[in-house]
């Protein structure tokens, strides 16, 4: 697990905890500006220290990779569509929250030259573009490729000239829990072979009562592999207390003030 984008050491050498702005920061104090993945969402993250941002890709028709995490314009923007049937002309009219557009993937990369940025391939529309910005920009030492498809993950970074962090699919969760459970080290090991972390919620949805995925034998058991452990999307201190205690490496979050504050507080804050 050598790739920078999972350094989580300070200068002393102490441990810190890689902190995630989920889709930038909109939501300051609670209050949702309605400006998620916008340039302004993710400035607001980078002028509150924050290295580390969360974003999501579509590909437009003609081939441009978006940062918007819905398959479609409308919850967001002031504008209807799915963003795969539409050319990038016509998205980039769109404006988040009727105030911004809507922006390429290769300007938030470009943008913030010295900002690791963890992309979720969310359609195979954006397998091709995503690569494609991240060729152009050069970003290959501080992008994690992610999705929850093992196939898109793996298309967008056989595409690259270089390697870039990428972390476990939906079905390679499922292996290493399984191995967890059963006591199988093999499988723990394999289940996380073609990755660098996890990234999960804490608990999934299964039924009424829902399923733990993360907690301190788990984190155990990922750190046990070489792996790392980030978890989306606690949002209040308590949640991310919890997860604290249970060592993980990163937390991704909408709370980006409540989770410097936090980790400042516990000394493990990794930002500017």
């Amino acid at each position: 697990m050598s790739h920078p984008y999972w350094n989580n050491l300070r200068p002393d050498g102490t441990r810190g905890v890689i902190a995630l702005a989920h889709r930038g920061f909109a939501r300051p104090g609670g209050v949702d500006s309605g400006m998620e993945n916008s340039m302004s969402a993710f400035q607001a993250a980078v002028d509150l220290g924050y290295r580390y941002l969360e974003t999501d890709s579509h590909g437009t028709r003609d081939g441009v990779a978006v940062a918007l995490h819905d398959a479609d314009l409308d919850r967001t923007t002031d504008a209807t569509g799915a963003i795969a049937e539409l050319a990038w002309s016509e998205v980039r009219r769109a404006r988040i929250g009727g105030r911004e557009p809507v922006p390429p993937l290769q300007e938030v990369l470009g943008t913030f030259p010295d900002v690791f940025v963890n992309i979720d391939v969310k359609h195979r529309s954006a397998i091709q573009p995503v690569a494609e910005a991240i060729e152009r920009t050069g970003s290959h030492a501080r992008v994690c490729v992610t999705s929850f498809s093992r196939f898109r993950r793996l298309a967008t970074v056989t595409r690259l000239s270089a390697p870039v962090a990428t972390s476990a699919a939906t079905s390679e969760v499922a292996g290493f829990l399984a191995g967890v459970r059963s006591g199988s080290a093999r499988l723990v090991s394999s289940s996380l072979a073609r990755v660098g972390a996890l990234q999960v919620p804490r608990r999934r949805a299964l039924g009424p009562l829902g399923a733990t995925i993360v907690d301190a034998r788990t984190v155990r058991a990922a750190h046990w592999a070489g792996r790392q452990v980030h978890v989306w999307t606690p949002n209040t201190r308590p949640e991310m207390e919890l997860l604290l205690d249970c060592a993980v490496d990163g937390i991704v979050t909408d709370r980006a003030d409540l989770l410097k504050d936090l980790l400042v507080a516990r000394d493990l804050w990794l930002g500017v």
